[in-house]
C-alpha cells in the first residue's frame, strides 16, 4: 500500500512541475524575467512557509534550532538547485515543452536517482540505502533497471526533437516554439539537468530537520507510520537558496533591459500578468508538496527521484502534443516521441515493482 500512496503522490507532484509552465504563457507583454520571478516569489518565498505553517506546528522553532552546518550546506545545495531551476526555465523556453523537459529531466533522473546512494557508499549512515545495497538486493536491482530503461526512453524522446528539428522550417519552428533554438536550448538544458539534481541532496542534507518534524508528529500518533509532510520544514531553508539564485540574475536581466517597467506599463494586462505569474508558482511548488509525500511513502532513494522525473517527462510531453509542438513533422518521427513516452511509463512500472520488493 505504501509503495502504491508513494506512486500516487509522486504523479501529483509530478502533473504539477510538468505543467506549471502552462500559466506563463497566458501572460502578455512581459518579458521571461519578469513573469519569471513573480513566479518564484510565490514558488519559493510565499507559499513554503505558508505549506509549512498549515502542516507542523512550530516549524519555525525546528529551523532555528538546526545545526549552522546542515543551515548552510541545504541552502548552498539550494542555491545551485536554484542554478538548474533557472536554466530549466530557459531550456523550456528554447526547445519548448515537450522536447526541453525530455532533455533536462534525463540528466536530472539519473544524477539525483544515483548519486545519493553512490554517496552513502562512501560515507555510509544507518538506514540509508547505499548504491552497494541496491546492487546487492533483488529489488534495488530492478529500480536501477528502471532507472536504465527510463534513460532509454528519454534518449528516445530527444532523438525525435532532433528529427523534428531537420524536418521543418524555421517559420514552422517558431510556429510552434516562439524563441526555438536547438544548440542553444540543448547547452542550457544538459546545465539545468545536472544541477537540478542538487535539489535532492538538498533535501538529503535537510534530513535533520525532516526528522524532528516527523518524530514530533509521531509522538502524537502513534503507531500511524511517517509523517506526511515531514519535509515541508526542509522546503523553506531549500527553497531560500533557489529563490537567491533566481533573484539576482533576473534582477541583472530587469536592469539590463530595463523590463522592471513591465510592472507599471498599463499597456499590458497587469493584474492578469500578476496572477498567471503567482499561479505558475504556487503550481511549481505543489511538485515539492506532494514530492515530500510520496518520499515520505518510497523513502528518498532512487525510486522515488525517477518516478518524480518520469510523470513530469509524460506531462510535459502531454502538454508538448497539446500546444502542436509537433505538428507538421512526419509519422516516423511522432511514432519516435511516442515510443519515448511508452518506454518512460514502462521505466515507472519496474521502479514501482522494484521497490515494492
Amino acid at each position: 500500500m505504501n509503495a502504491l500512496l508513494g506512486i500516487f503522490f509522486h504523479s501529483i507532484g509530478g502533473f504539477a512541475s510538468g505543467s506549471f509552465y502552462m500559466p506563463f504563457n497566458k501572460v502578455k507583454g512581459w518579458a521571461w524575467e519578469s513573469f519569471w520571478i513573480i513566479g518564484g516569489l510565490f514558488s519559493w518565498l510565499i507559499v513554503p512557509p505558508l505549506a509549512a505553517w498549515l502542516t507542523i506546528p512550530h516549524f519555525t522553532e525546528i529551523i532555528a534550532a538546526a545545526s549552522m552546518q546542515i543551515l548552510v550546506i541545504v541552502f548552498i545545495l539550494g542555491l545551485l538547485w536554484g542554478i538548474g531551476g533557472l536554466t530549466y526555465g530557459l531550456g523550456v523556453r528554447y526547445l519548448g515543452m515537450s522536447l526541453g523537459n525530455s532533455v533536462v529531466l534525463g540528466f536530472c533522473a539519473a544524477f539525483g536517482a544515483i548519486v545519493p546512494s553512490v554517496y552513502y557508499s562512501v560515507f555510509p549512515s544507518p538506514g540509508k540505502v547505499s548504491f552497494t545495497d541496491m546492487m546487492a538486493h533483488p529489488g534495488g536491482q530492478l529500480v536501477l533497471l528502471g532507472v536504465l530503461v527510463c534513460l532509454i526512453g528519454i534518449a528516445i524522446s530527444g532523438k525525435a526533437g532532433m528529427m523534428k528539428e531537420k524536418e521543418l522550417t524555421k517559420e514552422q519552428q517558431k510556429a510552434s516554439v516562439a524563441e526555438f533554438s536547438l544548440v542553444k536550448g540543448l547547452i542550457i538544458a544538459v546545465i539545468s539537468g545536472i544541477l537540478s539534481a542538487f535539489f535532492n541532496y538538498g533535501l538529503e542534507a535537510g534530513k535533520p530537520m525532516a526528522a524532528v518534524a516527523n518524530e514530533a508528529w509521531k509522538a502524537l500518533n502513534p503507531g500511524q507510520g511517517e509523517f506526511l509532510y515531514q519535509n515541508n520544514v526542509t522546503y523553506v531553508v531549500l527553497l531560500w537558496g533557489g529563490l537567491t539564485t533566481n533573484f539576482i540574475w533576473t534582477t541583472i536581466l530587469s536592469l539590463k533591459n530595463k523590463s522592471y517597467r513591465n510592472f507599471t506599463d498599463k499597456k499590458t494586462p497587469i493584474a492578469k500578468n500578476l496572477m498567471f505569474s503567482a499561479m505558475a508558482g504556487t503550481i511549481w511548488f505543489l511538485q515539492f508538496f506532494f514530492y515530500g509525500m510520496g518520499e515520505s511513502k518510497l523513502g528518498n532513494g532512487a525510486s522515488s527521484w525517477i518516478l518524480h522525473m518520469s510523470t513530469i517527462i509524460l506531462t510535459a510531453n502531454m502538454w508538448g502534443i497539446y500546444q502542436k509542438e509537433w505538428k507538421g513533422v512526419t509519422p516516423k518521427t511522432k511514432w519516435t516521441i511516442t515510443t519515448g513516452i511508452a518506454v518512460i511509463i514502462f521505466a515507472v512500472i519496474i521502479v514501482g515493482i522494484g521497490n515494492s520488493m
